[in-house]
């Protein structure tokens, strides 16, 4: 009987990939089979629960036009965020991978050092470009133009701007990967059959940029609509997203099991799109945009 192994063999496959499958059952399938575990508890008054089942917390959940509310604004925030970040992400790729400019690298780069920054920095200096007393409102009072601040922070608009802020960069790499998977050969041919540059790029290279956009779709939207931050810092209570209400309930009610059960209904809701992305598009395009 020949026991030695070979280059193939599925056992030395098993070992290798076996650290990576014990991380994820221990750091993402456990939590969430707790978490899906403590929605049937039963909540007995702030930070007390009983392991006595009950579907009580998924009934309220689905009858009280509360939580349905803020699901409908968050997923609403989270696609008005991610077609704004299609629509204004586009161009700047396309340039980035049209240009002729030698060092295109240093292009890619000054799209990258954003990431260096904070997240929570990046957000806060928003309240001073926004703020009442925030360079716009002070520019505007004194050139005359305006005779008392506007009213631009700690509203829908500016969660959305500053969402548009975090999640613009991951668009844009999203498509520029996408256009740099595409044979320019093919561009050279329908120029040479009569196409003008408009109708090459309609014909040709939008169509083959479209899974770079859908990714870029997806990939902001599931991130905008899991957002908490942002809506903490540039929104008011009214403007809170689902994040927010899950925290508020985890740790301002202490009622674990209400809070696990929404933190189920967020992860199943942006669960279902990411399914349906993968169904017809494939995961590869967002590892591409993610990877650079």
């Amino acid at each position: 009987m020949n026991n030695r192994w070979t280059l193939y063999d599925p056992r030395l496959a098993w070992m290798l990939v076996a650290p990576v499958l014990l991380l994820l059952i221990f750091f993402l399938v456990l939590p969430i089979a707790v978490m899906a575990a403590y929605t049937f508890f039963t909540f007995v008054t702030a930070g007390v629960e009983t392991s006595a089942l009950t579907t009580a917390n998924w009934q309220e959940f689905l009858t009280d036009s509360y939580y349905s509310g803020f699901l409908l604004k968050t997923l609403r925030v989270g696609a008005i965020t991610a077609l704004l970040c299609g629509v204004l992400g586009y161009f700047p790729a396309y340039f980035i991978w049209a240009t002729s400019f030698k060092h295109k690298w240093l292009l890619l780069l000054l799209l990258i050092v954003p990431f260096w920054i904070s997240f929570t920095i990046r957000t806060f200096s928003w309240i001073n470009i926004l703020g009442e007393q925030g360079v716009i409102n002070v520019t505007l009072l004194k050139l005359g133009i305006i005779n008392e601040p506007l009213p631009m922070l700690y509203n829908e608009g500016a969660v959305i701007l500053g969402l548009l802020h975090f999640l613009l960069p991951y668009m844009i790499l999203n498509v520029y990967v996408s256009l740099e998977g595409i044979d320019r050969t093919l561009i050279s041919a329908a120029r040479s059959m009569g196409c003008t540059s408009a109708q090459a790029f309609r014909e040709v290279t939008l169509p083959l940029s479209l899974p770079g956009l859908a990714a870029g779709l997806l990939l902001c939207f599931v991130l905008a609509a899991g957002s908490y931050v942002t809506p903490q810092l540039l929104g008011s209570g009214r403007d809170a997203l689902f994040g927010n209400l899950i925290y508020d309930t985890i740790m301002g009610e202490l009622n674990w099991p209400m809070g696990a059960t929404l933190s189920i209904v967020l992860f199943l809701v942006l669960g279902f799109f990411a399914a349906i992305y993968t169904r017809y598009m494939g995961m590869s395009q967002i590892v591409k945009g993610l990877s650079g």
